[in-house]
């Protein structure tokens, strides 16, 4: 009973941050994580830690399935290469220009633990990029690729977090076979997508005149599909996303605008109400593990966030700068990039900075095994928590708060 008054309490604080957010212009997200951490600092409040099951399950798959819902498939497929190349490749090297910065900056730290460090970090986060830059005016292409890029960048980047963690447990590395592995677990993901699809296309037929068992389905299949996905070891964030892609194109043309708006009014709830409770969830996260750092230490590791949430930084510049020079560059050469996918100056620099880690880098780290499999505990465990928190909190809070005055100052084509 304590624990229940504990969540309403919650719940209550969410969503009189959140109205008070759109008052004092502050991003609802930020202000929800200041929120979380002064909750986390009152004495008498017990410890509310953040399974990372309850991440993966509960929050994951709506907050998923609605952004894919709302995506535009046709700018999607038209800024597919930049998204591609974000969402795979940079993915994959910021976990290695995290794990080289991390591995000369923090001493005892191995190169396996630092590449579970940068696997955790790697990748931006749909929820945080959706829920800071909604109200910004940003311009279509740049919110499609965003939201594109963070759709699918959490599989690459769970991917890259196993393989890390499997290193660390003694398990031999073997790239071929780590490529073959990416493949399958990514394509068995979007494999499940597209089943779920038909099958759901074929059973809402039956129910087209109750609305609400359609609307009801239409929540509960997120869930089916990442569990199903997870149960045959493939990517159910891939699984979700390729769902709601589906479900997307048939309520555009099969739907009557009746029970689409229905169906608007409903998920807008739910995901407002998972958007703010996530946010809280993190700052409420950033107490605890400063708890268990040991003495003398805390000053550090904050040092070393800092350090490797502007290496992560630059390392976006750098590669989504990098890919504007080589679109324009096969534009010029005439090869198949449309103009509508060549990406500017201002673009480019919006892109970078609303790149923010999120509740995916939070339960991956929070999901660390706390021993071996020869029974020793996980080394370095609470540092790697810390840290990857801290980096949660300074890119959602540092960028997150410069962000619109950045869209406002630059403006966004």
């Amino acid at each position: 009973m304590e624990n229940y008054s504990i969540v309403i309490m919650i719940m209550a604080l969410m969503i009189i941050t959140s109205a008070l957010a759109d008052r004092i212009k502050i991003p609802g997200p930020v202000l929800l994580i200041l929120t979380g951490i002064a909750i986390g600092f009152i004495p008498s409040l017990p410890e509310i830690a953040l399974e990372p099951e309850i991440v993966m399950l509960i929050f994951l798959p709506p907050l998923l399935y609605d952004a894919a819902f709302n995506i535009s498939f046709t700018d999607f497929k038209t800024n597919l290469n930049t998204i591609s190349k974000l969402a795979i490749g940079l993915v994959f090297l910021t976990t290695a220009g995290i794990a080289v910065v991390a591995y000369y900056m923090i001493p005892g730290i191995t190169w396996p633990l630092a590449f579970v460090l940068g696997s955790i970090l790697s990748a931006t986060d749909a929820v945080a990029a959706i829920g800071i830059t909604k109200n910004l005016g940003l311009s279509h292409k740049t919110t499609t690729i965003l939201e594109g890029e963070s759709l699918i960048n959490d599989a690459s980047a769970l991917i890259a977090y196993r393989f890390a963690v499997a290193a660390v447990t003694g398990v031999a590395f073997i790239w071929w076979k780590a490529s073959l592995d990416f493949v399958l677990v990514l394509a068995g993901g979007a494999a499940v997508g597209i089943a779920l699809s038909w099958f759901l296309l074929h059973l809402l037929r039956w129910f087209r005149t109750h609305e609400m068992v359609i609307i009801s389905l239409m929540l509960l299949m997120p869930f089916v599909a990442y569990l199903i996905a997870e149960h045959f070891e493939v990517s159910g964030v891939i699984a979700v996303v390729v769902l709601g892609l589906g479900m997307a194109k048939l309520s555009r043309s099969k739907f009557p605008e009746k029970l689409k708006q229905q169906s608007r009014n409903f998920w807008d709830v739910i995901i407002f109400l998972l958007n703010g409770l996530i946010f809280v969830l993190i700052g409420l996260q950033f107490p605890i593990v400063m708890k268990q750092l040991p003495d003398g230490q805390l000053l550090c590791n904050i040092g070393y966030a800092v350090i490797i949430g502007i290496i992560a930084l630059a390392i976006r510049l750098f590669r989504v700068y990098w890919q504007q020079f080589t679109l324009l560059k096969a534009f010029q050469g005439k090869r198949k990039v449309r103009e509508e996918a060549l990406l500017n100056s201002k673009t480019s620099f919006i892109l970078s900075w609303s790149g923010m880690r999120g509740i995916v880098s939070l339960a991956i780290a929070l999901g660390l095994p706390t021993t071996l499999k020869n029974g020793e505990v996980f080394p370095m465990r609470n540092e790697i928590i810390f840290l990857s928190i801290a980096v949660v909190l300074f890119s959602l809070l540092g960028q997150g708060l410069t962000l619109p005055w950045i869209v406002k100052k630059m403006g966004n084509d």
